[in-house]
């Protein structure tokens, strides 16, 4: 009996190219009852712990980028390549875990969003968010929100379906195009609504509203898309201004992607800020029992030192033949 595997090939044939990333999540999107859950990642450290732990989707957080590259907040302050370049560094370590990234307002008009979803392919991104905010945009749950109009926003999410279809017929690369609106704080759920639906004329695959603010409008928002077929993706973000639920509650709303973006960086925040408040009054780290007796290696342990060290002895290297 021939059986397909997960890159799509047949016990006893010869193996294929191996499937993309943007292919896994579109896979994943396409079962039916399945919810493709995202955990934040901003950083080297943060992408392989999410990695470590089985997560089999990434997001790349505009804001952690902002504060992790920058030490900026998110208020449009990055840039194309800012982000671009974050995205690709976590998507490249490992190509088989798809990868969300922010994508802001694409950073321009037509041609230089353009340009940042040719980036953003390149870089191995699996799906990129647009959002309806004027270049000087903000976080999404932060108050006093501004808008572009509806021809503007369109002719964004234009601008990148049809990038995306020209080099997908030239090289065969894909992403996933995601029309965020900002615009229920502003508009009202009901004209919010309307934009996504009319996001997918434009070229959108999923819809994304952004700053839910109640339990109706969770429950009603993929029940009044449901007749677009689009997924619909949800934002728990960490103390913003979305009401809480859990991934299998998200899933029964019929959400068909959540992410969480400062699932992460929310508690490293924390954690952080106590370290730093403990060793200026102290003098001394404070450090959990757990921890007394991991040094640097623990660190370098889970950020791949084995799989490096594997590869460095297979190519004759000899560096580590007495170990590390």
């Amino acid at each position: 009996m021939v059986t397909n595997d997960t890159n799509g090939t047949s016990n006893g044939a010869p193996a294929g190219p191996p499937m993309s990333a943007c292919a896994r999540l579109r896979l994943m999107l396409a079962q039916p009852d399945h919810i493709v859950t995202a955990v934040g990642v901003y950083d080297g450290i943060s992408a392989r712990l999410a990695l470590n732990e089985g997560f089999k989707c990434l997001y790349m957080t505009g804001a952690g980028t902002a504060a992790s590259v920058l030490g900026m907040p998110d208020l449009g302050i990055t840039n194309m390549t800012d982000m671009a370049t974050n995205a690709g560094m976590i998507a490249g370590l490992d190509p088989t875990v798809p990868v969300i990234a922010d994508a802001d307002t694409g950073f321009g008009e037509s041609l230089a969003v353009s340009r940042t979803v040719r980036a953003y392919m390149s870089a191995g991104v699996a799906a990129m968010h647009l959002e309806d905010q004027p270049l000087n945009k903000r976080c999404g749950h932060l108050g006093s929100k501004e808008l572009v109009e509806e021809d503007v926003y369109f002719r964004r999410l234009r601008a990148a379906s049809e990038t995306r279809n020209a080099l997908r017929a030239q090289t065969g690369q894909d992403i996933i195009i995601i029309a965020r609106t900002d615009s229920l704080q502003k508009l009202g759920y009901k004209a919010a609504v309307d934009r996504l639906r009319k996001a997918q004329a434009a070229g959108a695959e999923v819809a994304f509203l952004e700053g839910i603010v109640s339990k109706e409008q969770l429950e009603s928002v993929c029940r009044d898309l449901k007749d677009t077929g689009m997924p619909v993706l949800l934002n728990m973000v960490s103390g913003g201004v979305t009401p809480e639920v859990s991934v299998d509650e998200a899933k029964a709303l019929g959400f068909r992607i959540i992410i969480f973006p400062s699932a992460v960086l929310s508690v490293v925040m924390e954690a952080a800020q106590a370290q730093l408040r403990h060793l200026k009054e102290t003098g001394l780290q404070k450090i959990p029992d757990s921890r007394k007796h991991q040094g640097p290696k623990a660190l370098f342990l889970a950020m791949g030192m084995d799989e490096r060290v594997a590869f460095d002895r297979k190519v004759g290297g000899q560096s580590y033949t007495e170990g590390i």
